[in-house]
């Protein structure tokens, strides 16, 4: 009797655990959200203060159609790699807009790769783009280039590089103000704290790498994402 209560407290502990990972794994998706509509928003605001209507209605446009397929996404644990480069390239191409002057980019992706059977945790890539453009290209006094690259390991895991040739995160980290050292700090936090629930929930190992990058004068940033493939009927909510 008292191994079988024992086991009963224990397998109600593990759901209890499982349902409060749950929990927080769903908040923190629904936290990126906001982040990123503030952050799109400013790129609204800047075409206006400049009184460049068509210019604004174009981002408009465009941004209301990201904003559908991130806010349908954000549903799910898992959705299709190929539902993500959609956003990400869509994504890029609205911030290309507004600093056309600032970077170029390239996007590539292995054509081993088959992105509709491959399954990745929605918002995952973007905002480590989004850190290159803000916080690296964008005070590079010369014109900056960012490379995003999909590529597969010998294991088949799923390797996402983001390399910006920007001015680096020493340099980018001593002319921030207090505020956007705390907005980058807490974007990355969460994205963070998504993957630590992520791993122990499904048992699996997402794995991020961020070192700086030195090439001839250059400074930048590069960041590789490690992502086995995992079966999106099992863990679509």
């Amino acid at each position: 009797m008292l191994l079988s209560a024992s086991f009963i407290v224990f397998r109600s502990s593990r759901q209890k655990r499982h349902a409060n990972q749950l929990l927080a794994l769903k908040s923190l998706r629904s936290q990126m959200n906001p982040h990123f509509i503030f952050n799109a928003l400013n790129s609204v605001n800047s075409f206006i203060s400049k009184s460049d209507e068509r210019s604004a209605n174009k981002y408009l446009s465009d941004f209301s159609k990201l904003m559908r397929q991130v806010m349908e996404n954000s549903k799910h644990d898992f959705i299709l790699l190929s539902s993500e480069i959609e956003i990400l390239k869509l994504y890029l191409s609205l911030e290309h807009f507004r600093f056309k002057e600032k970077f170029d980019y390239s996007f590539n992706i292995d054509p081993k790769i088959l992105t509709d059977q491959f399954d990745i945790p929605p918002m995952l890539l973007q905002p480590y783009i989004e850190n290159a453009i803000w916080h690296g290209l964008r005070y590079k006094e010369e014109k900056g280039f960012l490379k995003v690259n999909f590529e597969l390991d010998k294991n088949n895991f799923l390797l996402v590089t983001i390399e910006d040739n920007g001015i680096g995160r020493k340099q980018s980290l001593e002319i921030k103000t207090k505020n956007q050292k705390e907005t980058v700090s807490t974007g990355l936090q969460n994205i963070e704290n998504r993957l630590k629930i992520i791993n122990e929930i499904h048992n699996i190992n997402i794995s991020v790498i961020i070192s700086d990058l030195k090439e001839d004068s250059d400074k930048g940033t590069k960041v590789i994402i490690r992502l086995p493939n995992i079966n999106n009927e099992n863990y679509n909510d």
